[in-house]
């Protein structure tokens, strides 16, 4: 019975609302979580005492919206095997972060329909930040979504043979603001192959306090070709692969003990209809920026920061440590700051 509640026969539509799923999609579903929740009832709590970074297995897209205990709506996004164990990567969309649950967690949870989830904070955001128009550049969230007296600094990790831009890093975490100072770092698959030491650096410095970060996906290998148009270029040249794309630098991250979160940011910012309607799907909000320093664009109150900390964009880093300095009394009084990435969003 408990099975038949899991409302695996739906998908999310242009307004975040929930629509029947096609009837060969709902008979897998409910196939699938039928037979799943009764092995489940067999797994004891060990699950939990796993190794955050043991392997992840089965990794794919759902939607089961359901209750926690305090009656507040979240819904599961992703449904995976942590070694021989069954998980979900629930999103809560009060918080607009993401978080492992165990499978009997989830499916023993209440079900919550499409009211519930329709008029939440993220499916709201969600919802505006993938409406049309469908520009092919500079898609989704370029800055806050309400006034703020702060920014928001994203720094793209895209394919690069350089070392991580580490003075960008010290820069940030020497500004005069309380700490951990918030950062979303636009990750790809291939940068983090080719840069295990770095990454592990970052990582470091979130557990000494310095840093909080934001982990957005930038799609695991950033295609690009300098010799095409972009209508041609980046995701778009293959976009019968973008949910493995966007999937498998997911679990890249869940293997290596980090949470993603619920955004993603295209790269070179290049996006059309379909691609930005498969986002939605996926549950992620696309991130542009009305400040890529290296273009020559300057920051304002509530702007979305974009450099480039993969040491191909040395401009941009220099534009931001300027930037830094001319800001520095503000930061000192508080009258500015640098935000994290999730207080971009209007919450009602």
């Amino acid at each position: 019975m408990a099975a038949s509640r899991v409302p695996a026969d739906k998908i999310l539509t242009n307004d975040g609302s929930l629509a029947e799923a096609p009837i060969v999609i709902r008979f897998a579903y409910s196939f699938f979580f039928r037979t799943l929740l009764l092995a489940l009832l067999f797994i004891g709590a060990s699950a939990s005492s796993l190794p955050a970074a043991s392997r992840i297995s089965d990794y794919q897209a759902v939607f089961i919206p359901f209750y926690d205990v305090d009656g507040m709506p979240l819904a599961a996004v992703r449904r995976y095997n942590r070694g021989d164990h069954p998980h979900f990567l629930v999103l809560d969309p009060q918080r607009f972060a993401l978080s492992e649950m165990t499978a009997v967690q989830v499916l023993s949870s209440p079900p919550a329909g499409d009211e519930a989830w329709r008029h939440t904070p993220f499916s709201l955001a969600l919802a505006r930040q993938t409406s049309s128009p469908y520009p092919l550049q500079n898609d989704g969230l370029r800055e806050a979504e309400y006034p703020v007296s702060g920014f928001f600094l994203t720094a793209d990790l895209c394919p690069a043979k350089k070392p991580l831009d580490r003075g960008f890093f010290d820069a940030t975490m020497g500004l005069p603001q309380k700490r951990p100072i918030p950062v979303a770092l636009m990750i790809s698959g291939l940068w983090i192959q080719r840069h295990e030491a770095d990454l592990a650096w970052l990582k470091d410095q979130i557990g000494a306090g310095k840093l909080s970060i934001t982990w957005v996906n930038h799609s695991f290998t950033h295609p690009y070709d300098p010799a095409a148009p972009l209508e041609k270029n980046f995701l778009l040249m293959h976009k019968t692969g973008f949910t493995d794309e966007v999937l498998s630098l997911e679990r890249l991250l869940l293997e290596r003990d980090i949470t993603p979160s619920p955004f993603f940011r295209f790269p070179g910012l290049v996006s059309d209809r379909q691609l930005i309607e498969s986002l939605r799907n996926l549950c992620l909000i696309p991130v542009g920026s009305n400040a890529w320093l290296a273009k020559g664009e300057s920051p304002q109150a509530g702007s979305i920061i974009l450099v480039h900390a993969n040491g191909n964009e040395p401009e941009g880093i220099r534009r931001l440590l300027s930037f830094y300095d001319s800001q520095r009394e503000a930061f000192r009084l508080g009258s500015a700051a640098l935000l994290p990435l999730k207080e971009a969003f209007l919450t009602r």
